[in-house]
């Protein structure tokens, strides 16, 4: 390795531009686009978003309005997110955030919101359709003697952010393992249409790329030095709902080999964040399959004790997301990691030509289904951001097999996620396969919207709503116009203004 771990800063140019969060802060501009590394609350920058928002909050006090644009590769944590949000320090947020201060200023329509897939961000910025991207401010590991970067415990959209901004603001985390190096792929082969090529990764563990970001020397304005560690939040430990998705999950895997559909080391995996997501994991880790391999967009909990057990061979990732306990093993252990996990950028990891080519097993969940095979991942009621739609949707469309999860019921029964049409939609009939719930598992491929509304209804649905559902496809067979989607469409949304109006659906 190249990193000397007590000096992190080895290029001699950059440290004579070494100084305080709060004068790199100082050097951003109201009005500014500014995007900052962070992926799932790893590799973000601590400082300095914590210094200018005590500056933003200084400014409007005086009477002087000052907010920026925030562009992050997916969620932050509370040093960034939260004290922006705070001091309403955002004018517009892209592309994915999970902020509760956040959350609350964007359904009040007081922070302006762009929700992107995240293999889109990158392009749309090298295209020119999101504006000028004024300031980069990078998280990374160290900089080493010619000026690369070691990169952090995520990549994201860092290579974009560094290629495409005016000016680049560094922030050096000491206290991010020196280990981290050579454990990145940063691939430079992406082009602008008409010049495309194909991605040259075949293999979920290819190399294409360098262990290094690059950065033009002459942009960077301000080096901070930093010793902070990552959010690091605990998950749940996997409750009875939970195992029981991953149970029919697993069964289903199981079938799928018997017919020949799978062979016995499945297809890459990719997984969404969350409890449920770390339930399958570790039923996977209890199973029958071995030599796993994973191509998904973050790797957490779940994922780390598999490649500890040997049940799965391989991870790429474009960020980590772990819990206190995973995250002390993986700094513990990192030589061991460092050779059976790469970080890509997420232009690569959320890739649609690759997650085709590789044929990945896509397990995400979801906030609601309806009846026909309709996915709701991100609003609440229909009109209240959640999160995002993250990269749920680059792996659900072009996936091997597309498996939305979620718990029968919410709010302690009070809510279905079984509905008879979802209030937002953000993943078709056409690309939603199989749904899982802790009563069962739908298998909809193949089947017409009739079909999928019965067997949705009979393996998904809570018993306390599967009468109002038979009740509501009965009579939409009865009186809708059409008898391909029936849908009484003076009634699809009224569980939704039921629960409004009585605080049930």
């Amino acid at each position: 390795m190249l990193l000397d771990a007590k000096n992190r800063v080895q290029n001699e140019r950059l440290r004579q531009r070494l100084m305080s969060a709060r004068e790199a802060a100082d050097l951003i501009p109201a009005g500014a686009n500014v995007g900052m590394s962070g992926f799932t609350g790893a590799g973000y920058p601590k400082l300095i978003p914590q210094a200018l928002a005590a500056r933003i909050s200084e400014e409007n006090a005086a009477g002087r309005p000052f907010r920026i644009g925030l562009w992050t590769g997916a969620s932050t944590a509370p040093e960034l997110d939260g004290a922006l949000a705070r001091v309403n320090g955002v004018e517009m947020r892209l592309p994915y955030q999970s902020d509760p201060t956040s959350r609350k200023l964007i359904n009040a329509g007081q922070m302006e919101y762009t929700d992107i897939h995240l293999s889109h961000v990158a392009q749309y910025v090298w295209f020119g359709f999101l504006g000028k991207l004024d300031v980069a401010v990078i998280e990374v590991a160290g900089i080493l003697p010619d000026g690369r970067l070691v990169p952090s415990t995520s990549v994201g959209n860092n290579k974009t952010w560094l290629e495409q901004a005016d000016k680049i603001i560094l922030e050096v985390n000491s206290l991010q393992n020196p280990g981290l190096e050579g454990m990145h792929d940063i691939y430079y082969g992406t082009q602008l249409p008409p010049k495309r090529v194909p991605i040259p990764l075949v293999q979920v563990s290819d190399h294409i790329g360098e262990p290094y970001l690059h950065c033009d020397l002459n942009k960077v304005i301000a080096v901070v030095e930093t010793h902070q560690p990552d959010r690091n939040s605990a998950f749940a430990e996997p409750d009875a709902v939970s195992q029981a998705i991953a149970g029919h999950l697993i069964e289903f895997l199981q079938n799928e080999v018997k017919l020949g559909r799978l062979g016995p080391d499945l297809l890459p995996l990719q997984s969404g964040v969350g409890n449920i997501a770390n339930a399958v994991l570790a039923g996977l880790d209890q199973g029958p399959f071995e030599n796993l391999t994973a191509f998904t967009e973050v790797l957490q909990d779940g994922m780390l004790h598999m490649l500890k057990s040997g049940k799965l061979a391989y991870a790429s990732a474009t960020a980590l997301s772990l819990s206190p306990a995973a995250a002390e093993m993986f700094e513990r252990e990192i030589e061991f990691f460092r050779q059976r996990i790469v970080l890509r950028p997420q232009e690569i990891s959320n890739h649609p030509e690759l997650i085709r080519r590789l044929g990945l097993i896509a397990m995400n969940a979801m906030i609601e289904a309806d009846i026909y095979g309709n996915v709701n991942s991100t609003h609440v009621m229909g009109s209240s951001i959640m999160n995002g739609i993250g990269g749920s949707g680059d792996f659900a469309r072009n996936a091997y097999m597309s498996i939305f999860m979620t718990p029968s019921t919410a709010k302690g029964g009070a809510i279905s996620c079984i509905v008879p049409m979802v209030s937002h939609v953000d993943h078709t009939e056409h690309d939603v396969q199989i749904i899982v719930t802790e009563r069962g598992l739908a298998d909809l491929r193949g089947l017409s919207p009739k079909e999928r509304a019965k067997l949705v209804i009979e393996k998904c649905a809570h018993p306390d709503f599967q009468p109002a559902l038979r009740d509501y496809v009965r009579r939409a067979a009865e009186g809708a116009p059409g008898q391909h989607t029936p849908h009484l469409l003076d009634q699809a949304f009224s569980w939704h203004t039921r629960y409004l109006r009585d605080g049930r659906m």
